[in-house]
């Protein structure tokens, strides 16, 4: 690996980086992957929060914006955020596409012309609908209340090959990795053929920056402490949102990208517990297996999940201190959670902080302050109709999804990456994740990433994948 110059380095193995790895390796190219987080295997992955927390995510999950208000939630590990999700795949709408459309310029954002990347994508994945009769007693009461009252919901799409509540009352623990290999993140699916196909990874490699020049990129990092050099023709960032910024910023690319770290979006989620007379368990089973599937609610700007935590993540959301708290966490078994997602239009702004790490600056606005109060007016009406007997609302703000900082467009002065998924005035740099959304979906973005990764390749091969029988 010494001074080698590989057809491409890809720094991030998530969403991105992952399906582009395969596509290129099936294509017979030879690729490099840097990771900053550590390989584990399925029967690895801690059986606990705060481990899993520590071990699989950046700053132990607690990346921070500027002010506080926000706790973002990002993976550091082989596989990116795909290992620690809860693998939710849905497609854009044209709400979201058209969007896009238009602030980007790109007429590749509709969805008769993404149909064909969504194609190829769940092509390679294993997907179900949880069955009504698989989810738990917080999925009971979300649809109880939901029929009560007259709104449209439907069982959630998930990416999962053989996850059975028979099996033991684990579901939970995805959310620290998968043990049983059944969650399709990228080390189970597109890493996995990518690795067959020749595909080299290196872990535990913090990128520092890099530099560009007219024949290859050169990568800089830090593996265990150690400093690294990695040359490649083509260098592809799919570091993430957070991730990909940070490199092009402390490579000092700034004064060239006029509107890098700029547009940054994330879903704000607001998490409302109830508390009821009976046992409602929702720690176990598909914990989380139904979605809202209102057109009001999408054109308010808002979802409504049913979700839960574990005993710790439960500790640090609920409010109160003392007694208080106590109380409320002693009766842990009968609670009820519904979280609102709220679709951000308030864009925020990614920034280094002096010190090679980042500043983020990002507020909850007032069109955001509005839509989730009509998902907790909502919310309320649901607990109330289902006999709750308290609501608690947390005062933690947490940013999942994060999005932009390297928006893709046409125009140099409001985006950082073309068409062709180039970086402005760079040839040989591209990027590939989250990073180029630009503006917030309203929609869990992880099979969008994949189908652009899907696009991203033909752009970067010259020719459709279609006409590949072995990237098929």
């Amino acid at each position: 690996m010494a001074d080698r110059c590989y057809d491409y380095i890809i720094v991030g193995s998530g969403a991105g980086g992952g399906p582009l790895a395969r596509w290129l390796t099936a294509a017979g190219h030879s690729v490099l992957m840097l990771e900053a987080g550590s390989r584990f295997q399925s029967h690895e992955h801690p059986d606990n929060e705060l481990e899993a927390n520590n071990r699989l995510m950046w700053n132990g999950g607690m990346d921070a914006s500027r002010d506080a208000g926000f706790m973002f939630l990002r993976g550091k590990v082989f596989g990116g955020g795909t290992v620690i999700n809860q693998a939710l795949l849905d497609r854009f709408d044209a709400r979201a596409l058209d969007s896009w459309a238009e602030r980007s310029g790109l007429d590749e954002f509709s969805v008769d012309a993404m149909a064909r990347h969504y194609d190829a994508v769940e092509s390679e994945l294993t997907l179900e609908h949880i069955p009504r009769e698989n989810g738990n007693r917080n999925a009971e009461l979300y649809v109880d209340g939901f029929e009560k009252l007259g709104y449209g919901w439907a069982p959630l799409r998930r990416g999962q090959s053989h996850c059975r509540v028979d099996q033991g009352n684990d579901c939970i623990r995805c959310l620290g990795g998968c043990p049983r290999a059944s969650k399709q993140s990228m080390p189970v699916t597109f890493l996995a053929r990518a690795e067959q196909q020749g595909l080299e990874v290196v872990t535990d490699c913090q990128v520092d920056g890099l530099s560009h020049g007219r024949q290859q990129v050169t990568v800089f990092g830090r593996q265990q402490g150690r400093a690294r050099r990695f040359f490649g023709r083509r260098c592809v960032l799919a570091a993430g949102s957070l991730g990909s910024t940070r490199i092009l910023q402390a490579s000092g690319l700034a004064p060239e990208l006029p509107a890098l770290g700029k547009g940054f979006y994330c879903h704000p989620q607001f998490v409302t517990l109830a508390l009821y007379d009976r046992i409602i368990d929702a720690h176990k089973g598909s914990f989380q297996a139904v979605k809202s599937d209102d057109e009001r609610f999408r054109a308010a700007g808002f979802k409504l999940e049913n979700v839960f935590m574990g005993p710790s993540g439960a500790a640090y959301l609920m409010p109160g201190f003392g007694a208080k708290h106590r109380d409320l966490m002693r009766a842990y078994r009968n609670l009820a959670c519904i979280e609102v997602a709220v679709r951000d239009v308030t864009p925020g702004r990614i920034g280094g902080d002096g010190r090679g790490g980042l500043r983020i600056d990002k507020r909850v606005g007032a069109p955001e302050r509005q839509r989730a109060r009509a998902g907790l007016n909502v919310i309320h009406d649901i607990y109330r109709a289902t006999g709750a007997r308290k609501v608690v609302h947390s005062p933690v703000r947490i940013g999942l999804h994060l999005m932009g900082g390297c928006a893709q467009g046409r125009d140099r002065a409001t985006s950082v990456v073309n068409p062709d998924f180039q970086v402005h005035g760079l040839p040989n740099l591209y990027v590939m994740d989250a990073s180029l959304f630009p503006d917030a979906p309203g929609i869990n973005p992880s099979l969008s990433i994949m189908a652009l990764a899907h696009r991203a390749a033909e752009r970067l091969l010259g020719e459709p994948l279609d006409a590949r029988p072995e990237a098929a």
